[in-house]
């Protein structure tokens, strides 16, 4: 399996985070520690899924075991291995036992995001998916106290998802294509 270099990842990870996530500010929580640095951006290079499973765990473990002064959340990316999203879907479940396994239920927590992210019920184009779409099939492992503060910082924090899918629908698929994230080449919901 033929992969893009692992500084692209990176790259293209950080431009998705900066142009999406921040830019449009889809997540509010997300600028305060990637400005801080303490964002943590890992490129999975496992040929098989037992090996992105090891990763994982070493991530949970990096994560559990380190201050959220010096790292506050983790993007655990696979650039090739997940190219279909029912696959990536399922192998969240492993992902939750993983967290399970590792000691940290109730500490971390995963949200998915992948290039052909789609919600259940919705359409494959429906823009309302696109608050879940990155370049690469990602797991963003969050810290529940994170989450937690967010929620006293933002009471409201039911709306963040209904404003990003008014502002979604405002911006259609031609506002999203303007922001120019770059695309995974092994995804076929991507052009």
């Amino acid at each position: 399996m033929t992969q893009p270099d692992q500084t692209i990842v990176t790259e293209h990870t950080r431009q998705w985070l900066e142009k999406a996530v921040i830019g449009l500010n889809l997540c509010p929580f997300a600028k305060a520690p990637y400005v801080k640095n303490l964002v943590r951006i890992a490129v999975s290079q496992a040929r098989h899924l037992d090996g992105f499973l090891e990763d994982l765990d070493r991530e949970l473990q990096l994560l559990g075991s380190t201050p959220p002064e010096e790292l506050e959340t983790t993007l655990l990316v696979h650039p090739a291995l997940f190219g279909d999203f029912l696959q990536f879907n399922d192998m969240l479940d492993l992902a939750d036992q993983a967290v399970s396994d590792n000691g940290l239920e109730g500490v971390i927590q995963v949200a998915p995001f992948h290039p052909d992210f789609q919600f259940e019920g919705t359409e494959a184009e429906d823009i309302g998916n696109y608050t879940n779409r990155s370049p690469y099939p990602t797991l963003h492992l969050i810290r529940e106290d994170s989450i937690a503060k967010a929620a006293e910082a933002f009471p409201d924090a039911e709306a963040i998802f209904g404003r990003n899918i008014e502002l979604l629908e405002r911006m259609g698929k031609e506002g999203w294509d303007k922001l120019e994230i770059p695309r995974c080449p092994f995804h076929a919901g991507q052009e």
